[in-house]
């Protein structure tokens, strides 16, 4: 289950301070941190892992959609989450995940596994795939070659 944990800003004349996690409210032990730049209009598609590294998403800059399916339901969740919404998104790593830079953004994810170039545990599911293609806010998104497909 996808699960949404608000983030609260503390500020005062100085600017503000915010918590992006906490270990002990995860479901499992974050074991690397990855960062992003996007540009507007880029989607950073639909991947799952087999082995179940679980993701928490964080956009410290900007706002994205985060999209997510649930492949075995096909039941979808997606939320505008950063500047104007400061809310992180936690993702069970089997269900298909990506978002979308609805600004520029500065995108960050923790994960519970770390990444192995030897044995990536990704797999896709196409940006376009018809049970979310209506869920982006682009209909021709900036995308790499490896989500082109």
């Amino acid at each position: 289950m996808v699960t949404r944990i608000p983030l609260r800003r503390h500020e005062d004349e100085r600017g503000w301070f915010m918590e992006l996690m906490r270990a002990s409210e995860l479901p499992k032990p974050v074991r690397q941190a990855n960062l992003a730049r996007s540009r507007r209009g880029v989607i950073r598609a639909l991947h799952y892992h087999e082995r179940g590294q679980d993701d928490l998403f964080l956009c410290l800059h900007g706002m994205v959609r985060v999209v997510v399916l649930d492949r075995d339901t096909g039941e979808t969740f997606t939320e505008d989450i950063g500047d104007d919404n400061p809310v992180a998104i936690y993702v069970p790593g089997t269900m298909a995940h990506g978002y979308e830079a609805l600004t520029d953004c500065l995108f960050c994810y923790f994960v519970t596994e770390e990444y192995d170039p030897a044995d990536p545990d990704e797999h896709g599911v196409p940006w376009n795939d018809p049970r979310v293609v209506d869920l982006w806010s682009t209909k021709s998104p900036i995308l790499s070659a490896r989500d082109e497909v």
